[in-house]
Order: structure tokens, then sequence, then C-alpha cells
């Protein structure tokens, strides 16, 4: 599944949240992040993606994530404002938009969504692949497994 990075932060404040925001950036990669938020006993995981990547994903994945409609009471989408970032709960899907002076530059997905996503997108986009550029491809990933199982 390619490079995974995981970063635990306390509050999604200016700092914290730029350098996970730009580690996920320079790699162009998402970032798995563990919020140990304060008066919180347990950690709340989730994956950051960079709007760009999110686009990409969500481009060729096919379908939505068949857990975004479970059916449970969403949480008030109130703005929580950490300096220069603003959090957007979303109603529906429980994802986060993460802004930066008025412009969404990534979402914070739960983490099985993430993983579904991209794999979607990925089968997806290897369908419009030339029959030997798929095959070098499907070695690839072969590999890239191979790696994360080690």
């Amino acid at each position: 599944m390619g490079i995974e990075i995981d970063v635990v932060v306390g509050q999604p404040v200016d700092d914290e949240m730029e350098r996970v925001l730009g580690l996920a950036e320079a790699v162009g990669e998402p970032v798995t992040v563990t919020f140990q938020l304060e008066g919180r006993e347990e950690a709340e995981r989730a994956v950051l993606v960079p709007a760009a990547t999110l686009a990409l994903w969500e481009h060729w994945a096919p379908a939505a994530y068949p857990g975004s409609d479970a059916g449970e009471e969403p949480e008030l989408a109130h703005p929580l404002e950490f300096g220069a970032f603003t959090l957007f709960r979303r109603r529906v899907g429980g994802r986060t938009a993460v802004a930066r002076r008025g412009v969404v530059v990534a979402e914070l997905l739960d983490p099985e969504e993430a993983y579904w996503l991209r794999q979607q997108a990925d089968r997806v986009r290897h369908g419009f692949m030339d029959p030997k550029q798929r095959a070098a491809f499907e070695e690839f990933l072969a590999r890239q497994e191979a790696l994360d199982d080690q």
C-alpha cells in the first residue's frame, strides 16, 4: 500500500498540524494520525489525506465507501478552529475537512475508509492500462506487498 507514516499528536494546533500536513505533502502519501486529546482516555486514529490525493482516489473509485452510511447519528458539524487551521466535521460519512486560510488542504478519514478508497481507485485505474503496462504494474504491486509483509 506504499509508505506508511504514523504520527502521534496532542491537539491539531498550528505547529503539529503543519508538521503532519507537511509530511503528507512531501511524500505524496496519506499519514495515519493518532490524536491523544487531553481529557480523553482513548486515542482517536484517522488518516490525513492531502486534498489532491483524495481527489484522485475519488475520481477513480467507482462507489462510495459502504460504511459511510452506518445509520448512526452524526456529531454536530460546528467548525473547530486551531490557529491557522479549521476542522469541518462532515455530517455524512464522518470525514473531517482540514482548511488553512479558507482552502481545504486535506481530509481526515477513518483508516478503513482510506484503505478501501485507495484500493478501489487503484483497481479501476489499472483497468485503463494497456496489457503490458498492467502486467508490469501488477508485478510492482506484488513486490510492494511483499515488502509490506516483512
